[in-house]
């Protein structure tokens, strides 16, 4: 059964007509036609499609686009500054922690949400606000330093 809904992405409204049972990954990639947000695993272990519902880091592939209605949902292409590249993708880039770059939106999403609650966190802390995301190319170490570099940067420091 379909149902029409309005949701908010990136402070835009975007009414769509789904069925029920659509995941919010596949309603942002086919009918919002953002497709930054990338389908891993599709099944909450890669973190590749993580994208923020009122701040909150999110696997959309395991949310219904349904219960989205009424929440305002951040996608990679809603941290970004116009055309320039978010702290964190800078960073990430200067800083080698990215190779193929799919995991790369769904960090971006994760580190975005840890520095909104955590303005300047610590190693721990970034491997933990990063945990729910799966890079097959890297240690890690240089995506943690890449964050922090983003958090001191965010700071002032």
């Amino acid at each position: 059964m379909s149902e029409s809904i309005i949701l908010s992405v990136n402070g835009m409204q975007y009414p769509v007509t789904i069925d029920q049972g659509r995941n919010l990954l596949s309603v942002i990639r086919g009918e919002v036609g953002l497709t930054g947000t990338k389908e891993g695993c599709d099944d909450c272990e890669c973190g590749a499609c993580m994208v923020l519902l009122d701040g909150q880091p999110v696997n959309s592939c395991s949310y219904l686009a349904l219960q989205a209605q009424g929440r305002e949902i951040t996608t990679v292409e809603g941290v970004l500054n116009g055309d320039a590249m978010h702290p964190l993708q800078r960073n990430l880039l200067e800083a080698g922690g990215v190779q193929c770059g799919f995991c790369t939106p769904g960090m971006i999403m994760s580190a975005t949400a840890l520095l909104q609650r955590t303005p300047a966190p610590t190693e721990e802390e970034v491997r933990v606000g990063l945990s729910g995301n799966l890079c097959r190319c890297t240690g890690y170490t240089k995506i943690v330093e890449a964050v922090q570099r983003t958090a001191a940067e965010l700071q002032g420091s």
